[in-house]
């Protein structure tokens, strides 16, 4: 049930199939020569209205900004401060819980560490003082490593790669420009760089030229089952 497209009825009627909803989160950001910049909200949406069709969940319409650090260079990253993303994630699920929601699934796009950690703190925050929900919180890695790894043939792919070049070749084929050369960040950790990109130039974490539309049919499919999986659980976990 995608929230856009719901009456009020319909909204009250989804409320006795389900309590469960899933708040997709991506980015503006930069994937290389090839993916549009909105692949990481695109791609996640696209996965939770898969999901969606397999069993009763609601789909919150996707957040397509998020804190970018590493990417902030390149051309068309559009980031948002870390305390933006908290406070916007803590407000929606307000609003969705005073709305009769109770299981959350923050699913992430955009799998950057302190990206993620936001949301996290927000989530934690929302868990503490909240009484009777459950919320899990996730990027599209943890997904992959969770349901799909075994078809993934680049070891380190993370961006822009075969992973998320697949699922956008399945997707939407139109918005993929040709391909991008294998690249890997290297970054001197623990050290901080202010000048990012000249680690990174082109914006690619793996291999683009090991990905097809058959792939990214497969992981689409997969992750859609590791989301309805993990909404099994939620459901019927005891508040802890």
């Amino acid at each position: 049930m995608l929230i856009t497209d719901l009456n009020m009825e319909e909204f009250e009627e989804g409320l006795k199939k389900t309590r469960t909803i899933v708040l997709p989160f991506g980015s503006v950001e930069e994937h290389g020569r090839h993916l549009p910049l909105g692949t990481d909200t695109l791609q996640m949406y696209e996965i939770a209205k898969l999901a969606a069709q397999r069993r009763p969940l609601f789909v919150a319409p996707p957040v397509f900004y998020g804190l970018c650090r590493s990417t902030r260079e390149h051309p068309g990253t559009v980031s948002i401060r870390g305390q933006t993303l908290r406070a916007l994630l803590l407000d929606l699920l307000e609003s969705y819980h005073r709305q009769g929601l109770r299981n959350f699934l923050v699913l992430s796009g955009h799998a950057g560490g302190t990206h993620i950690a936001y949301l996290i703190d927000a989530a934690e925050e929302f868990l503490e003082r909240v009484e009777g929900v459950k919320i899990a919180v996730a990027s599209i890695l943890d997904l992959l490593r969770e349901g799909a790894l075994d078809l993934l043939e680049t070891p380190r792919d993370s961006h822009a790669g075969e992973f998320e070049t697949s699922l956008m070749l399945h997707f939407f084929p139109d918005l993929v420009k040709g391909t991008s050369p294998e690249e890997y960040p290297a970054f001197p950790k623990p050290i901080l760089v202010r000048h990012k990109r000249r680690f990174w130039p082109g914006g690619v974490w793996g291999d683009p030229s090991k990905a097809s539309a058959e792939k990214g049919k497969m992981f689409a499919e997969r992750l859609a089952k590791v989301i309805c999986g993990l909404a099994t659980k939620i459901e019927s976990m005891e508040e802890i």
